[in-house]
């Protein structure tokens, strides 16, 4: 497994955590496509033809068939985590907005008192 992204490690939020799951997430289903594409190509090249026939052929086809839906859902999860990240960045925009609001506002509050 990978080591979360340290940007969003730093940041404790939900959004920050789901990101980091995400991509540990990603990351094995990407590593098991790759895994399950070394079986199909050293089965297909060490079977003779003779026996890649009948339930043996259709495993092989399912096999092909799963390797490509699990690279396709690696796809998807990277999908997810570019929006997660943006999503990220802009909470944290508005946090330091609102900060700065929040900080604007004692400072408006406290010379109105003098």
């Amino acid at each position: 497994m990978s080591q979360p992204p340290s940007s969003a490690t730093s940041a404790a939020t939900p959004l920050a955590r789901a990101l980091d799951q995400n991509e540990i997430v990603k990351d094995t289903v990407e590593q098991s496509a790759n895994e399950l594409f070394v079986i199909n190509t050293v089965l297909k090249t060490e079977l003779p033809n003779a026996v890649q026939a009948g339930e043996v052929a259709e495993a092989l086809r399912k096999t092909d068939a799963l390797e490509t839906r699990i690279q396709e859902s690696a796809e998807d999860l990277a999908e997810v985590n570019k929006v997660l990240e943006k999503e990220i960045g802009e909470r944290a925009d508005l946090e330091r907005e609102l900060a700065n609001t929040k900080a604007a506002l004692v400072r408006a509050k406290s010379e109105t008192a003098d």
